[in-house]
């Protein structure tokens, strides 16, 4: 059940600082204007982690101008589909929302040696979700 005309997808961690980050740039990058993407965290942190905005640079993605916003019941409300990264009971629950549940290290505290791996496997699932959605990846 679509909230509109494109499918709409939430990507939640704690801080909004790494994960969520970069799953929702992703998603925004492959899936260009196909599908409507938001990204919140339940205790969101000041700033992107820097080790997060520097590994998506070295794919080409820059997410230097992101901010962490803070999760609302109006976001998760409007989207069809809920990607939970480590935010536990804080993640409102809707019936008749998709919801998933990506186990994924946390990148705080890490350098970008060690946030590579995340955000490679990061991108490996969001290729997946694109396909479950019937959406072109776009490159």
């Amino acid at each position: 059940m679509r909230t509109s005309a494109v499918p709409s997808v939430l990507f939640v961690c704690v801080h909004n600082a790494g994960r969520s980050q970069m799953a929702a740039a992703f998603l925004t990058h492959l899936g260009s204007d196909q599908v409507q993407v938001r990204s919140a965290g339940s205790a969101p942190a000041d700033t992107v982690n820097t080790a997060v905005v520097e590994a998506m640079a070295e794919v080409g993605i820059d997410i230097s101008a992101e901010t962490p916003k803070v999760l609302t019941t109006e976001a998760v409300q409007s989207s069809d589909v809920v990607i939970t990264m480590g935010c536990g009971d804080a993640c409102p629950y809707f019936p008749g929302k998709r919801y998933l549940d990506w186990q994924l290290e946390d990148p705080a505290g890490q350098g970008v040696a060690a946030v590579r791996p995340i955000r490679d496997e990061i991108e490996h699932r969001i290729r997946g979700l694109l396909a479950e959605l019937g959406v072109e990846a776009t490159e």
